[in-house]
Parts: C-alpha cells; structure tokens; sequence
C-alpha cells in the first residue's frame, strides 16, 4: 500500500470538508455516540497520563480530562484542523484542562513511554500502515499501558450506516465503493485482521468482543445527516438539483424503519478491543 498517498489523501479529507461536517455536528454525534465515551472514561481510570487517538471534536478527551481532574492529564491527537481547533473551544469552554495536537497518530513524534492508557472512538480505522501506527502507539505507553478502541464490525453488521448509499445508488451510480480492510469506517472489520495488526505491533493480552449498543439522534437532523456523511455527503453536492431531489426522497423513505416518532434508532455493531503494552 502507498502509505505516503493514503496519509495524505486522509489529511485533505479531514482537513476538509469531512472535518468541516463532523465540526457542524459535533453536538448531535456526540450524544448519539455518549454511551461509546462512557466506556472509554471508565478504562482511563481515575489517574493517570490518557491519550485519545483520532480525537475529533474532544467529546472523550473532554469528558476523560474531566475525571481525571487533578490527578491525570487527556491528550487528544486527530489530523483534522477544524475538528481540533473545536476540541481546543470545547475544552476552553467547559473549563476542562485537556491538551490537544493536530498530527497523523501514525507518524507523531510522541514522548515515549508517557502514556498510561490510550484509547480511542473510532478513530484509528484510517490509518495507511495499522501495524506502524500501533507500533508508534506502544512507543508512546508505559510498560503496562493499556489500550483501549471501539471501532466498527462489518458493514454487514450495520445496515444502517449503509441505507443511504443503497437507497441513493439507482441515481447516483459515481457513488465510493467500500472496499474492505481499506482505510475507513469499516477497516477493522475483520477481527483476525485487528487481532493481527496489534500482534505485530507489539501489543500483547489481545482481546475482542463485540458490542451492541443503541444509538439515537433527532428525527428533525435526518437529513441534515445522510447528506453530509457517508459516501453519498461525497458525491451528492456534485448532482444537479433535480437529481439531489429524488435522491433526499428514496433515502429518507428508506430510513423510515429506523425512524420512531421524533427520533431515529439504530444498532450500532462494533468491536471493543482491549491489550496492554507489556515490555
């Protein structure tokens, strides 16, 4: 794989317009993914030096600073400018004591041995080499570390976060296909893969299970969301206006079973990804 082209593919994207829309949505994202955070603040513990790797607007770091309080220092790293100057505004804003860097978690020149947990909420399904970026990940911890990741099982797994494309694609056929263990949302799909790439980077007492949890966001924000995400929020500006028209009605049409009264509710299929840094 050319890791330089992928690095720099995924730092045009963040730094625009997906990190322009994850910005614009940062309150609606955060509360339909809380309960993914609250499970990350628990494995930070009550003390300690706390990286959250692809950080994007903060909403963990936040919270994980403001437990640790005195006792502990979050650092969040994302390759996305606006999504961290958001997090610095977040943080600033809530009175929270947290230190963000603008960088690529693959190659950062991190402190080494300075971190005692390190986690992440999907954010390291992106990287162009996994095996360097964990490799540079269990530089970066103490003997002992623990790491921590929730990231997404298969699409397969998650109709929901690939209605919109399926509804969009009679009219829409320029639509970017998913291809599998490929940087995005679904590249660690393949729990061997995960399980391999941790293996190889040095990380040790390896465990994976799945989680299901309900996620949930206002119906009024429906179409606000499927398009500007996804791989239809890629292409769908570029449509003429006609064409934008019949796609937003076959797609909120298609949504209609995740839709209950002011609210849409989806499963969310994930993997929980626990190891440790040990030597």
């Amino acid at each position: 794989m050319d890791t330089t082209r992928t690095s720099e593919d995924q730092s045009a994207r963040w730094n625009g317009p997906s990190g322009q829309v994850w910005t614009e949505f940062q309150a609606m994202m955060d509360e339909m993914f809380r309960d993914f955070e609250e499970i990350l603040v628990e494995a930070a513990g009550p003390w300690g030096r706390v990286l959250d790797v692809g950080c994007g607007t903060g909403g963990t770091t936040v919270a994980i600073a403001r437990r640790l309080g005195e006792k502990g220092h979050c650092t969040g790293v994302d390759i996305s400018g606006p999504m961290v100057e958001a997090a610095r505004a977040r943080a600033e804003r809530e009175h929270v004591r947290a230190e963000f860097v603008q960088a690529d978690a693959q190659d950062h020149a991190f402190e080494p041995a300075s971190f005692d947990t390190i986690v992440s909420r999907f954010g390291v399904m992106f990287f162009g080499d996994s095996v360097r970026a964990f490799t540079n990940l269990r530089h970066a911890a103490k003997d002992g570390a623990r790491l921590r990741l929730i990231v997404w099982r298969g699409a397969e797994d998650n109709p929901f976060m690939t209605t919109a494309e399926r509804a969009a694609a009679p009219l829409l056929p320029g639509i970017p296909a998913r291809v599998p263990d490929a940087p995005g949302q679904f590249g660690f799909a393949n729990r061997d893969r995960v399980h391999r790439i941790l293996e190889e980077s040095g990380w040790s007492g390896i465990g994976i299970q799945p989680i299901d949890v309900t996620c949930a966001f206002p119906e009024s924000e429906l179409t606000g969301y499927f398009t500007r995400f996804g791989p239809l929020g890629q292409v769908l500006p570029d449509a003429d206006e006609r064409t934008r028209e019949q796609v937003v009605e076959a797609v909120r049409g298609a949504f209609a079973p995740y839709v209950r009264g002011t609210e849409v509710r989806f499963t969310a299929a994930c993997w929980l990804v626990d190891a440790r840094r040990n030597g």
